[in-house]
């Protein structure tokens, strides 16, 4: 895993790992969540967007809950 950077300072992302077809991101929400975004659900466009996202270090977290909300693949 990878740490996200968190450029903005707000945000609930702590470590993401990217796939050929998915995005796993850890939350910070007292448990450390671990979400799977993939190809499958919510769809290749919104991964390639959180890859996106992740690499640059902001805006991850903002594009999840404005577009993804609870449309993830499995959650642990």
């Amino acid at each position: 895993m990878a740490k996200y950077a968190n450029l903005g300072g707000n945000s609930g992302v702590v470590s993401y790992e990217i796939g050929d077809d998915r995005i796993t991101v850890v939350f910070e929400d007292g448990d450390h969540t671990t979400y799977i975004y993939s190809y499958v659900k919510p769809g290749s466009y919104h991964v390639e967007e959180m890859k996106k996202l992740a690499r640059a270090g902001q805006g991850l977290n903002a594009y999840i809950k404005r577009y993804i909300d609870k449309n993830y693949e499995s959650r642990s």
